[in-house]
């Protein structure tokens, strides 16, 4: 017989074995079904188990090799028991339901082999769950020192969470705050770590930083610390001021004892922020000889900048086209540039030698424009020189200024320095003597670089000690005037000639106006950079003088003692011209706010073109 046939034959007689199982299963559902209706009955007419679990073994058969392995892979499909081996009268007999034999030929045993199995272990995909608590993990807030135990060895237990509050649903704690360990107290840092944390460099510049922006904060209860500056309070002025407010007095104990202001400066691109330049504390031998400091309307205990100089610092400036850079001129004759964001000392200097200054430079003057402008600097051995601010290994240019009388030879001693607004090759300078000097920076038609012969303001009988052209602003142009100080006490008005229109034959050039009601030396003159026809200065005696001259051409309108009576050495106007900030000879900057005063109405160009009609008629 042919193995397909054999095989055909195989599956032809298990397919009658399972017809012949599914009606046994039928059967005997039957008689289940029977029994739960009338089970005595029922008992009554069913064979003995004995002869049940021998139909289910006739029915089902067993091979003896099967026997023999001991499988029970048949016996689960019945529910009663199969024969014991002894209870089988042969291999492949069966008995049936009547009790007759029926001989079923055993199939042939199937060819067993070994296969080699290769197992992959897959894990699982994480299953992510998200809930709307807090996504931390717990901590415990109730930790408190364990007492001491008697039992060295004793656990020390995390804290639980109560049933109630467990983030689990089974109210067990996971696994991460199982994990969880009581927060052991800080340890005390010894003498020595505590003195190096305090004095290293990143805790000082932090508790600086934080310590302006406190007493910022304090200065005003509304103050928002997210910003750079706020508005602070503002103190009364009692006396004659006339509604003039002192803001307030700014000096540092550090800083500025015994120390003299000798200039001060506000800052055009941020007008909350003006410079104090001081010279040497007279007290004291290991400070630096100059300092300059950044003060801030809002930071009222200690500046915001301190800038130093192995010099003392004659002359100061904020730089028009850089707002980070402040630059000064000190006693030595050095040029001097500070960064903001760099630390006290000079980031570019001139060298002490012959190329540049040898004298005090006591002016200075920022002009030109963003792409193209120079620093303009004066000292007292009539050297003018031009500078780059990037670059002060050498000026640029270097103009000597000689009188013009034949009869001296050396060179103009200059104090002071001025340029009309706009005005980039001419200038004026006040000198020791008294004069006052128009100069060129270059040759040009009708005259020569250097002081102008052929015209000389006469006026003074002392040193210049200050020199102010009128700002360009409003309907009408008065830049063509200017005021000077002198230690004559007095204060003058000139109208400059004009460049085009300079004299051809040597004269002497008259004041328009001369003011004296100072009771000592004037230090410093300036003008109202928005009013056309108000002006300040400032005396030896404390006081400080503004004046309107559309109202009187003689007298102040108000006269402010400041301070503590000293002398007060400079006068500077914001670019808003409401305030004014005054540097004293005892180290203080005293700010006032004008109010009203300095507040132009829309006729006070028109009527300084009359007072000015008439002055020129006397």
């Amino acid at each position: 017989m042919l193995p397909s046939d054999r095989r055909k034959d195989e599956l032809e007689k298990k397919r009658a074995k399972l017809a012949e199982i599914r009606k046994a299963k039928e059967a005997r559902k039957i008689a289940l079904d029977a029994q739960r209706r009338d089970p005595v009955d029922t008992l009554s007419r069913t064979t003995s188990r004995r002869d049940v679990d021998s139909l289910v073994a006739s029915l089902v058969g067993e091979r003896s090799s099967v026997a023999d392995d001991g499988s029970d892979a048949f016996r689960s499909m019945s529910p009663s028991p199969l024969p014991s081996l002894s209870e089988i009268r042969s291999p492949g007999s069966v008995v049936g339901a009547t009790g007759g034999e029926n001989v079923v030929e055993a199939p042939p045993q199937p060819n067993l082999s070994s296969v080699d199995f290769v197992f992959f272990d897959c894990p699982p995909k994480e299953k992510v769950m998200y809930t709307k608590e807090i996504q931390t993990d717990f901590v415990n807030t109730d930790w408190k020192p364990e007492e001491k135990s008697t039992s060295p060895t004793q656990p020390t237990k995390p804290r639980q969470l109560p049933e109630e509050t467990s983030p689990t649903t089974n109210g067990s704690l996971s696994d991460s705050e199982e994990k969880i360990k009581p927060v052991q107290p800080p340890r005390e840092l010894s003498e020595e770590e505590r003195k190096e944390i305090l004095s290293s460099e990143p805790f000082l510049t932090f508790f600086d930083h934080s310590a302006r922006v406190l007493e910022r904060a304090l200065n005003q209860p509304s103050y928002d610390f997210l910003k750079d500056y706020t508005v602070a309070d503002e103190v009364h002025l009692t006396g004659d001021g006339k509604g003039i407010k002192l803001h307030w007095s700014y000096a540092d104990e550090r800083w500025t004892r015994n120390r003299a202001v000798m200039d001060t400066r506000w800052s055009q691109k941020h007008p909350e922020l003006f410079l104090g330049a001081y010279g040497k504390n007279q007290g004291s031998v290991t400070e630096a000889d100059g300092v300059v400091l950044i003060w801030n309307l809002h930071l009222r205990e200690q500046p915001e900048y301190v800038f130093q100089s192995q010099s003392d610092v004659t002359v100061a400036t904020f730089s028009d086209f850089h707002p980070n850079l402040v630059v000064g001129g000190a006693y030595s004759g050095q040029i001097l540039v500070w960064d903001m964001r760099a630390k006290s000392l000079p980031v570019l200097k001139s060298p002490l030698s012959a190329v540049g200054h040898t004298h005090p430079v006591y002016s200075m003057n920022i002009i030109g424009t963003q792409n193209a402008h120079n620093l303009l600097t004066a000292s007292t051995d009539g050297l003018v020189c031009s500078w780059q601010l990037d670059m002060l290994a050498r000026p640029q240019e270097a103009l000597d200024l000689i009188y013009p009388s034949s009869a001296r030879a050396d060179g103009v001693s200059i104090t002071t320095m001025s340029f009309p607004p706009g005005e980039t090759t001419t200038f004026w300078v006040g000198t020791e003597e008294g004069m006052v000097y128009q100069a060129n920076r270059y040759d040009r038609a009708g005259s020569k670089a250097g002081i102008n012969a052929n015209d000389v303001f006469k006026g003074h009988f002392g040193p210049v000690t200050g020199i102010d052209f009128h700002p360009m602003s409003g309907p009408a142009d008065f830049s063509d005037l200017f005021l000077t100080s002198s230690v004559d006490w007095t204060v003058k008005l000139w109208r400059a000639k004009s460049v085009s229109k300079t004299s051809a034959t040597p004269q002497v050039v008259a004041p328009l106006n001369s003011f004296e009601e100072a009771d000592d030396y004037v230090y410093d003159v300036k003008w109202s950079p928005t009013h056309p026809s108000l002006f300040g200065c400032v005396d030896g005696a404390g006081k400080f003088d503004i004046y309107n001259l559309n109202q009187d051409v003689e007298v102040p309108i108000v006269r402010i003692p400041v301070g503590s009576g000293g002398g007060l050495n400079k006068l500077a106007w914001d670019k808003e011209g409401q305030r004014t900030a005054i540097g004293s000879a005892d180290g203080q900057i005293h700010v006032y706010d004008l109010g009203e005063i300095a507040q132009p109405r829309p006729d006070e160009w028109h009527l300084f073109q009359k007072t000015l009609a008439e002055m020129e008629s006397r």
